[in-house]
C-alpha cells in the first residue's frame, strides 16, 4: 500500500484494542498477504440466508475480517456485508431476514483494500444485477481497473474483485450470457482465484483457476464452496472443479472447460466425514478436540493398504532422488521425514520447503520421486511445487487428509491420512497422522512394514493412555507458569530436532509468544546469547543414541540460569518441570509433540486468545 495512513493503523489498532478478533482487523499488509477467504453458494427448495449463514460459521477456521451475503428475492438481488466476526455482524444485520431460495455469501480476508464495509464481498455491477464473491488475488486488477475507469465505471471500493462484475456487465453488453461473460473475463484476469457469480435471473456461477471451489449435491439443493465443512451437514456429496473449469449450478451441475468452452464429465464422490466431525462436540474449542483425537485419528492413519505401501516404498528403492516437500507445520513432518528414512531403512531423502522448491528444478528428471504433504490438499506453494515436477515428468506421491482435493487430483498416488476433519488453524491431529504415514513408508522401505504398523498401535494406545484429565492439567499448571513470559525455547537433536522446529510454531501460533527451537548442538553457535535467569527452554529428550548430547545442552542452559522443562519418559535432575510421555522408539516424534501442543493450547486460553483462530494466519494458504 501506498498510502501511509494505513501503516499508522497498522500499528496503532493492536494497543487500542485487546481483543483478539478486533485485533485481526489489522491485517492489511494489502499485496502481500495471502486470501484464504470463505465462499459458499447455494441453490434449492429452503431459505438461503440461513444454509449460507451456518456455512459461514463453518469455515471461520479459514480466517477472515469481515462478511457479507447476497439472496435472490423476486429478481432483485439483496445484500448486507459489514466487518467483523460473522456472530456479530448477523446480530447487527440479521442476516436470516433475507428471503429467497437461491444466493452467495464470503467471509473475507483482506489481500487488496483494508478493512470496510466498502471493501467487504459480494460485489456487484452499476445496477446490482450481479453479484460476486471471490478467493485469491487478481494479479493484473490495476491494469483492468483503468480499462474499466476509462470506460466509465464508478469503483466503490478499493479491492481487486470489483473489477470482476464490471467485467462481467461489459462481457453481456455484447450479447454475451452470463456463462459466456464468466468464461471471458477467466481469459483476462490473472492469478489464482476462484468466484461465485449470482445474477438476478438466478443463475449461479462458480469458476476457478487456482483457488479451490468444490460442489455439493444433496436431493433438496445444491451447493458451491471454497471447503466442504460449508455443507457438510445437508450432505457429503460432492464434485470437484479443476483448474480452468466453471459450473453451472442446479440439480444437475453443468461442468464447463473454460479453454475448450466443452461440457465435462464429473464424478460424484463420497466423502468419509460427517458433520458430526466437524463440530466441537462437549469441547470448548476445535483445537483441543482436535489434539484429543489423536487417540483414534493416529490408528487411523495407520490404515492404509499393504500393497499400496509396498508398492510406494518400491518406487522410493528405485528413485534417482526422493524429495518431500511442503510447507509450515508440514515441512517439519516431512523435516522428521528426512530423519526416519535415515534410521529406520537407512535411506537417504531431501527435504525442500515448497516455495523454495522450484530453484532445485534442475535437480528433477523422470526417475525422481516427489512425496507431498498437505492437510488441505490446496497448498498454493504445494501444488507450484507439482508444477514444476511435473515439468520434469516427476511421479507425485501425496499424503492428504482431503479426498479429491486439487493436491489428491494430479497425484500419481494419494495416501489420505483418515483424520477427519481439521478446523483449528493450528495443525495437531493431522500432523502425527502425516508421521504416522511417513513412518509406515520407511519400514516398508526396509521390508519391515508389519514391524512398523505394531510400533504405531503400541504408540497409539500409548498416546491414549497419555491424554487423560490428569495429565492435561498438569500441563495446565505450566501454562500458567509460563503466560507473562516473553520468549520460549526449544531445543532436539535426531529426530526431535524437527519438532523442536513444530514447538516453536505451536506456541508462535496459538499463544503469540515467541518461541523458537534449536538443534541442541547448535546453542554455541549462537542461541546461548539469548538466555538469562528464568528463560523457560523445552528439551525433547527420548530414550535414543542422542539422549545424552540433548540432556548435555539442557546442563549448558541451565547453568546460565535457563527453567529446563523437560519432555521425556524418564525424569532428569536438569528438569525444572517434566513432562512425561511414552517410551515409543523412533515414534518419539508423535508423542513429543503432544504435550507441546496441550501447553500451545492452555498458553492461548490463559492468555485471552482464542487457540481455534490464530491472528495473521489462516487455516488454508490457497495462494502464493
Amino acid at each position: 500500500m501506498g498510502d501511509k495512513r494505513h501503516l499508522v493503523w497498522e500499528l496503532l489498532l493492536p494497543l487500542i484494542f485487546s481483543d483478539i478478533h478486533t485485533s485481526i482487523l489489522t491485517i492489511k499488509i494489502a499485496q502481500r498477504i495471502e486470501s484464504m477467504c470463505g465462499i459458499v453458494g447455494c441453490k434449492g427448495d429452503a431459505r438461503a440466508s440461513e444454509i449460507l449463514l451456518n456455512a459461514l460459521k463453518s469455515l471461520e477456521y479459514r480466517g477472515y475480517d469481515s462478511v457479507g451475503m447476497a439472496v435472490l428475492n423476486k429478481c432483485q438481488i439483496f445484500i448486507k456485508k459489514d466487518i467483523g466476526k460473522i456472530s456479530d455482524v448477523d446480530k447487527k444485520l440479521n442476516f436470516k431476514g433475507l428471503e429467497g431460495n437461491a444466493g452467495i455469501a464470503h467471509s473475507r480476508w483482506c489481500t487488496h483494500g483494508g478493512v470496510s464495509k466498502e471493501n467487504s464481498h459480494p460485489h456487484t455491477d452499476s445496477n446490482g444485477d450481479i453479484a460476486v464473491v471471490h478467493n485469491g488475488i487478481i494479479e493484473n486488477f490495476e491494469k483492468l481497473k483503468k480499462e474499466l475507469i476509462e470506460k466509465g465505471y464508478v469503483f466503490r471500493s478499493e479491492t481487486d474483485t470489483e473489477v470482476l462484475p464490471y467485467l462481467i456487465e461489459e462481457a453481456m453488453k455484447d450479447g454475451n450470457d452470463l456463462k459466456s461473460s464468466v468464461i471471458k473475463i477467466f481469459q483476462k484476469i490473472k492469478g489464482r482465484n476462484a468466484i461465485v457469480v449470482l445474477n438476478k435471473k438466478g443463475d449461479l456461477i462458480g469458476a476457478r483457476n487456482g483457488s479451490p471451489l468444490i460442489v455439493g449435491l444433496s436431493d433438496s439443493a445444491c451447493f458451491i464452496a471454497s471447503d466442504i465443512p460449508a455443507f457438510l451437514r445437508h450432505t457429503n456429496k460432492v464434485m470437484y472443479l479443476d483448474d480452468g473449469e466453471m459450473v453451472v449450478m442446479g440439480k444437475k451441475p453443468i461442468f464447463y472447460n473454460m479453454s475448450t468452452w466443452k461440457e465435462v464429465w464429473k464424478r460424484l464422490i463420497e466423502i468419509d466425514w460427517n458433520a458430526k466431525q466437524a463440530e466441537k462436540g462437549e469441547h470448548p474449542h476445535f483445537m483441543i478436540k482436535e489434539i484429543m483425537e489423536q487417540k483414534e485419528t493416529i490408528k487411523e492413519a495407520i490404515n492404509q493398504n499393504d500393497k499400496e505401501i509396498l508398492k510406494i516404498a518400491g518406487d522410493i528403492n528405485n528413485a534417482f532422488g526422493t524429495f518431500f516437500t511442503a510447507c509450515g507445520t508440514a515441512g517439519k513432518v516431512c523435516l522428521t521425514g528426512e530423519y526416519l528414512f535415515s534410521q529406520i531403512s537407512k535411506k537417504h531423502v531431501n527435504y525442500i520447503v515448497s516455495s523454495e522448491f522450484p530453484n532445485y528444478q534442475h535437480f528433477l528428471t523422470s526417475k525422481t520421486l516427489l512425496i507431498t504433504v498437505s492437510q488441505s490438499g490446496e497448498t498454493a506453494d504445494v501444488m507450484e511445487a507439482v508444477e514444476t515436477a511435473k515439468k520434469k515428468n516427476v511421479k507425485i506421491v501425496s499424503i492428504v487428509n482431503v479426498k479429491g482435493s486439487s493436491l489428491d487430483r494430479v497425484s500419481d498416488h494419494t495416501f489420505l491420512i483418515n483424520a477427519g476433519p481439521e478446523k483449528a488453524v493450528a495443525s495437531t491431529k493431522a500432523t502425527t497422522a502425516q508421521m504416522a504415514v511417513i513412518m509406515l513408508l520407511a519400514y516398508a522401505c526396509d521390508g519391515r512394514l508389519e514391524e512398523g504398523k505394531r510400533l504405531l498401535i503400541e504408540t497409539a494406545a500409548k498416546v491414549n493412555d497419555m491424554l487423560n484429565p490428569r495429565y492435561e492439567d498438569h500441563i495446565k499448571s505450566l501454562a500458567e507458569k509460563l503466560k507473562k513470559v516473553p520468549n520460549i525455547y526449544i531445543i532436539g537433536r535426531g529426530l526431535n530436532y524437527a519438532m523442536a522446529l513444530e514447538s516453536a510454531i505451536k506456541i508462535q501460533e496459538v499463544s503469540r509468544i515467541h518461541a523458537e527451537g534449536f538443534a541442541g548442538g547448535e546453542l554455541k553457535h549462537g542461541p546461548l546469547a539469548l538466555i538469562d535467569k528464568g528463560v523457560p527452554c523445552i528439551a525433547l529428550v527420548a530414550n535414543d543414541d542422542v539422549k545424552n548430547d540433548i540432556i548435555n545442552n539442557a546442563i549448558e542452559i541451565k547453568s546460565r540460569g535457563g527453567y529446563i522443562i523437560g519432555v521425556s519418559p524418564e525424569n532428569n535432575k536438569v528438569f525444572d518441570y517434566w513432562l512425561k510421555v511414552p517410551d515409543v522408539g523412533v515414534a518419539s516424534p508423535i508423542a513429543s509433540i503432544i504435550p507441546v501442543q496441550l501447553l500451545a493450547y492452555h498458553l492461548g486460553v490463559l492468555r485471552g486468545l482464542d487457540p481455534d483462530y490464530c491472528v495473521n494466519l489462516a487455516k488454508a494458504v490457497c495462494v502464493k
